[in-house]
């Protein structure tokens, strides 16, 4: 493994990632994970990012596997390094992202002694476990295989999510056996049978009504030709969560897509005689915080078994893989007959259309935007929007994505985590273009990670609405209060600060301007940031839905 006879804990943990074929580490080096560090760059073969904080490390790695479909690993500091990154770790916690973070800890003998060793922290593992889907602390270094396997392991079994294993910085450059864990595992028999009811496959077969919403649980289990043949033979409506972008092409005539909380889905959700979900969580944003109407008829697929009634009742859950449960409900359809109702068919067209039309009336010239970039951009172009009007309102539904995994939002609703999922995104996906939306208040955030794109030579391109503030709290201040305080801010020259960083950058102030300043990042090769000035275009009020406004406001008091 390298040319140094003596193997270490540090060792252990490199060729676990090896064997779980991990290409890429994001991180920050530290004195408390220096060992593991040097262990890689022995090793060889793992591509370490170097992010400038452990907050943009990890949502590096969120995007990276979010992108791909393949394990994210993020390696930080100890204490304030973790904790630095505990933010982050909340938002691929909230998207179920398939994360392992590995920080470092404080010499074992000093954890929870209260002697303040150098970066030590109260309880990192219970902070740790807040943040993640779990966090486990190694308590004896001979035991660091099996260890990393479970964590590996829990981070990829469903649901999916971020996993911390602290290893204590003394134990990191410890000598241990290099013997060998074998994993002896069952393997299925392919040939077992997915067992569908006979009245499931009636009522698939017999629904005059159908609606199937899709949910990041298409993507992660690649069923997306799948749920294209189930389409094709039932005619249904297809609704999206806003993680389900690109399970289905958006421009398929009969896909709605991210407009679930809008009056026409409503309206067929009322009227539908049946409801097939499909690895959807029905998030409270998409769902006028859970009181869409749901049909009694509804038959729900997940590989999570505690989906089962979580947020709506359903009258069957399928508990498995969204590919496989598809595959056989496909399966026993081919021998059925089906007779759309034509009649149903135009309705959702027409409600397809209407959604749309009722969008683009409320936000002026960005309709014209959001086109220009469709036009502009290649097909399989990964969108990443962070937290902003132009996100909210068009970005994450008038864009139309193709393929699954290239469109990628904030799930949890921090800000500022844009720019370096656009980074991770991009690394992850090198062949694509990636854009970003961004407004000018979340940016700042993290907007130090402009340089690591340059490092990494990641050419993504930023587009940032610059509206002078924190343009949705200035809109839920005044729906709440009639008044704002603390959302109007001071900004830097953009075009400066990017140059300085080494991006090439324009300012545009028409949507004219926008299309030529679009293009000219399409061209260029390196890292591009097209500034909006959204004064001269024209200012977009972020607008929700009255049923939302009247459930948020009396939050506030």
């Amino acid at each position: 493994m390298n040319n140094q006879s003596e193997f270490t804990v540090a060792d252990a943990i490199v060729k676990e990632l090896v064997q779980a074929e991990v290409e890429v580490v994001y991180g920050i080096v530290s004195i408390h994970n220096m060992p593991i560090y040097d262990a890689m760059l022995r090793e060889g073969s793992i591509r370490m990012v170097t992010a400038r904080g452990e907050s943009g490390a990890v949502n590096m790695a969120d995007a990276y596997a979010r992108a791909t479909g393949k394990l994210g690993v993020v390696l930080t500091s100890t204490g304030a390094g973790a904790g630095n990154g505990a933010g982050a770790l909340t938002e691929t916690w909230n998207s179920g992202t398939p994360l392992l973070h590995i920080t470092g800890e404080a010499d074992s003998n000093y954890i929870g002694t209260d002697q303040r060793y150098i970066h030590e922290a109260k309880d990192q593992l219970k902070m740790m476990d807040g943040a993640n889907k779990s966090a486990y602390l190694l308590k004896r270094p001979k035991q660091i295989t099996p260890f990393m396997k479970k964590a590996i392991k829990e981070a990829l079994t469903v649901p999916t999510g971020p996993v911390t294993i602290s290893i204590p910085t003394n134990f990191q450059a410890q000598i241990i056996p290099n013997n060998q864990l074998i994993e002896v595992e069952t393997v299925q028999d392919p040939k077992v049978k997915i067992n569908i009811p006979a009245d499931v496959a009636e009522k698939i077969a017999g629904a005059k009504r159908p609606v199937i919403w899709a949910g990041h649980g298409v993507i992660a289990s690649g069923a997306s030709e799948e749920l294209q043949t189930l389409v094709d033979n039932i005619q249904p409506a297809v609704v999206t969560s806003e993680s389900g972008k690109g399970a289905i092409p958006e421009n398929h005539p009969l896909c709605i897509g991210n407009f679930a909380a809008t009056s026409q889905v409503k309206e067929l959700l009322e009227k539908s005689d049946l409801l097939i979900s499909i690895g959807v969580r029905f998030r409270g944003g998409e769902t006028f915080d859970w009181t869409l109407p749901v049909p009694e008829n509804h038959i729900n697929i997940d590989l999570n078994p505690n989906a089962f009634n979580r947020n709506f009742d359903t009258l069957y859950t399928l508990v498995g893989d969204a590919k496989a449960v598809l595959q056989e409900i496909n399966t026993i359809l081919a021998n059925k007959e089906f007779h759309p109702d034509p009649a149903y068919v135009d309705e959702v067209k027409s409600a397809r259309q209407a959604v749309r039309d009722d969008l683009r009336s409320q936000i002026g010239p960005y309709g014209e935007v959001a086109d220009i970039m469709r036009e502009q951009l290649p097909e399989n172009t990964v969108l990443v929007t962070d937290v902003t009007i132009p996100g909210y309102t068009w970005g994450n539904k008038l864009f139309d994505i193709y393929e699954p995994r290239n469109y990628l939002y904030m799930t949890g609703g921090g800000i500022g985590q844009g720019l370096p999922m656009a980074i991770g995104a991009q690394i992850g996906q090198p062949d694509k273009k990636v854009v970003l939306i961004a407004g000018d208040g979340g940016f700042m955030v993290n907007a130090g990670e402009m340089i690591t794109a340059i490092q990494e030579d990641a050419p993504i391109i930023v587009l940032l609405f610059d509206d002078g503030g924190y343009g949705i709290l200035r809109y839920y201040q005044e729906a709440a209060y009639g008044r704002r305080t603390s959302v109007d801010l001071k900004n830097p020259d953009f075009v400066m600060m990017a140059k300085s960083m080494g991006f090439e950058s324009e300012k545009v102030r028409s949507v004219d301007e926008f299309k030529e300043g679009l293009a000219n990042a399409i061209a260029s090769k390196k890292p591009y940031m097209v500034v909006v000035d959204v004064e001269a275009v024209g200012i977009l009020e972020y607008k929700d839905s009255d049923e939302y406004i009247a459930s948020f406001r009396p939050k506030l008091g």
